[in-house]
């Protein structure tokens, strides 16, 4: 969603790069480029008013001009800035001290409300809580029926005693789920409320005893990423109508140009606390304003990587894949390899979660090109084997591979490549856990690697072409004519018989440095 607005921002900041001063005129012609990506992502005006005005200010600081590198710090006070426009700080529900606690889902008709109600408590689970979704919204056709098949898909609890389509009283549905709630030890309620194609009065009625005969501890706002300039006269709204405490960003997945979820927040003063950007119940997440921040200006989301990983991989499985790689990767089988590819499946389409590294703005289109059944293409090639084959690929022999091949659906040489490159990965981790460092990489302190040392001294290259550079070819011709003056060993005898003026008997081995070198190093 934020694609063009950081495609924008990353060309504004290109041309800043490389300056060693900034003048007025520079400061000018950024903040304009700013301003008109803003616009051009369908963010309020008052809102970038506010934003170009507060960046233009401390631009022309003090914090600017006697800084050691100025285009950084633009990009810098850009980030806080941005930071301080999504709501600042990341805003936390908050539960009841006593009884369960409540929670009421408001919004526009389509702005995913049910859909968000499922994903929540979902959430909620995870959490380790044990909510309760209450169908509410009894005037959209089979609303009720809608959310009790999200919460079956979620895995939590429901509680729709009314048919819907019409027929029910929405308010005597809120107030009994509470008791119900009670009853049954559910320590969080999700109301799901009815919406409208528009705002109108008997919508913001509804709402407002729904709110008022629960005594709700959250109100969540929900609001379509993909509605743009509107989302913020519906905020108003629904703000002045219902009151509610945080919003919920959906469809944070589509291609609009998602200038709502840089509105909403700073023009209602509510923070953005939850956002939805998939199809699936786990595609919901906390919303952390320093981290959406950071991904607008490409520089990644590292900290919702890690967490995804974490709770998607198993310790003691990670502990175990460990420990087969630190034996030297002989024991590494493709069933192990086949375990590490579910386990990356289970986070979220692959170019998402590339998406979240640093840098990857800059091949955007490579990575929204990489088709995950190629990954489930490869399980299937991994599954067509037999347990024998899985553990020792090299009994793999030529029928083996077409039969493989005809039982994944594949081509012979899709087996062939895969085996290969399991090969390689295995004899890299090996090279890797005996200290020998990766394989034709140049050696790394402390993990060994680069070229072997040997007496020998290495031959040298006859017929070596000249550089084709002017000014180094110079420089080799001066420095080939050095060594054809200082004699066949390559070095002139000093007065005291040792080489390079170290004194006879004085090798690079007792070699000292001079006190001042000492201290500078």
């Amino acid at each position: 969603m934020f694609d063009t607005l950081s495609d924008r921002l990353a060309a504004t900041f290109k041309n800043l790069r490389g300056k060693g001063r900034l003048s007025e005129a520079d400061i000018d012609a950024t903040t304009r480029e700013i301003r008109i990506a803003l616009l051009e992502a369908d963010v309020a005006l008052p809102v970038v008013r506010a934003f170009i005005k507060q960046i233009k200010d401390r631009a022309l600081g003090s914090e600017v001009s006697g800084a050691l590198n100025p285009a950084q710090q633009i990009i810098k006070i850009v980030n806080e800035e941005l930071i301080a426009i999504l709501g600042g700080e990341t805003r936390r529900l908050q539960y009841a001290k006593t009884g369960p606690t409540v929670i009421m889902l408001a919004g526009l008709q389509g702005a995913g409300k049910t859909t968000l109600a499922g994903k929540l408590g979902h959430w909620l689970k995870q959490q380790k809580h044990t909510p309760l979704l209450v169908a509410c919204d009894l005037q959209r056709p089979n609303a009720v029926n809608q959310l009790q098949v999200v919460a079956e898909r979620a895995g939590v609890a429901f509680y729709g005693p009314q048919p819907g389509n019409g027929v029910g009283d929405p308010v005597q549905v809120a107030r009994d789920s509470i008791e119900y709630a009670k009853q049954k030890q559910y320590d969080v309620v999700v109301v799901d409320t009815a919406g409208r194609l528009g705002i109108d009065a008997e919508l913001m009625q509804q709402a407002a005893d729904i709110r008022a005969a629960v005594s709700p501890d959250e109100v969540l706002f929900v609001v379509d990423a993909m509605v743009g300039q509107d989302a913020v006269t519906t905020a108003q709204a629904f703000l002045e109508g219902v009151d509610f405490t945080g919003v919920v960003l959906s469809k944070l997945d589509g291609d609009a140009r998602g200038g709502a979820a840089l509105s909403v927040a700073h023009v209602t003063g509510r923070q953005i606390m939850f956002a939805s950007n998939g199809e699936k119940v786990d595609d919901f997440d906390a919303f952390h304003p320093d981290r959406m921040a950071s991904r607008i200006l490409g520089m990644g989301d590292v900290l919702s990587l890690i967490e995804k990983a974490e709770q998607t991989f198993s310790q003691a499985e990670a502990e175990k894949m460990a420990a087969k790689l630190q034996g030297g990767g002989k024991d590494f089988t493709l069933d192990d390899f086949l375990s590490q590819l579910e386990q990356v499946r289970k986070m979220g389409s692959i170019s998402k979660l590339l998406g979240m590294l640093p840098g990857m703005g800059q091949i955007r289109e490579q990575i929204n090109s990489i088709d995950d059944k190629d990954v489930d293409r490869v399980g299937a090639i991994i599954k067509s084997m037999t347990p024998a084959e899985r553990t020792d690929p090299k009994i793999i022999n030529g029928s083996r591979r077409a039969r493989i091949a005809k039982g994944s659906g594949v081509g012979v040489g899709e087996v062939n490549n895969l085996v290969e490159r399991f090969f390689e990965a295995r004899k890299m981790m090996s090279a890797m856990a005996s200290g020998k460092g990766i394989p034709g990489m140049p050696g790394i302190p402390g993990m060994g690697g680069g070229p072997k040392k040997s007496g020998k001294k290495a031959p040298v290259a006859k017929g070596k072409r000249k550089s084709g550079n002017p000014l180094k070819r110079a420089q080799e011709e001066a420095a080939a004519a050095q060594r054809k003056a200082l004699g066949p060993a390559g070095q002139q005898p000093t007065a005291d018989g040792g080489a390079f003026g170290l004194g006879a008997g004085k090798g690079p081995s007792d070699f000292q440095l001079p006190p001042e070198f000492k201290d500078l190093l």
